[in-house]
């Protein structure tokens, strides 16, 4: 695993188009969100970073159930490489800790190059206009590596506080703060051909 940084795209970027399936498959795009602030999350099974903060993306999923909040997450790896992120697999995953929002496969990876995204868990939150206000870490938090593949949560509970306070601005309408700061995790495992630095 190489740890690695979000790329943190400029602020105002427009959101990029999507159209993904579902683990059940349903299609989204990004024209079923208008006219409301959406978050954008690259996550996926395997990735200790993203076990770490599962339970508090469910929380949020839940919390903000109600708000006019467009929420989707996105899974991008190789799965050849990596099949705990096969699609069966991300069903049972959204099944078991109830995620309340669309967990998309990009199969092509196309999509995540689009957005720029660059590790799991990563954060792109759009305003209503589809602009980029936030994008980043979701709180300072982080598993600790004990040895390969074993990380440790204790002590490191994680809140969402830096996500929960810019989706709350976005949905009110008012100014998200611009000091934000890069999430960190493991990078997306590109396919061959469609690494973008390759």
């Amino acid at each position: 695993m190489a740890l690695t940084e979000s790329s943190m795209v400029p602020l105002g970027a427009p959101l990029p188009d999507f159209r993904l399936p579902d683990t059940d498959g349903t299609y989204y795009s990004n024209d079923d969100f208008l006219d409301r602030p959406i978050l954008v999350m690259f996550i996926c099974n395997h990735c200790p970073y993203v076990k770490h903060i599962a339970n508090e993306l469910s929380l949020l999923s839940h919390d903000f159930a109600q708000a006019r909040l467009g929420m989707v997450a996105i899974q991008s790896n190789d799965i050849d490489g990596y099949p705990e992120d096969r699609p069966e697999l991300m069903h049972a995953e959204k099944e078991a800790r109830d995620y309340r929002f669309p967990y998309l496969y990009d199969e092509s990876q196309d999509v995540a190059r689009s957005f720029q995204a660059t590790c799991t868990p990563d954060f792109f939150l759009y305003d209503s206009e589809q602009r980029l206000v936030y994008r980043g870490r979701i709180d300072e938090t982080r598993p600790t590596r004990i040895d390969s593949g074993v990380y440790d949560s204790t002590g490191q509970e994680p809140h969402g506080r830096d996500l929960r306070g810019a989706i709350s601005a976005a949905i009110q309408g008012n100014s998200v703060n611009a000091h934000q700061f890069p999430s960190v995790g493991c990078n997306i495992k590109w396919k061959p051909s469609a690494n973008p630095s390759a």
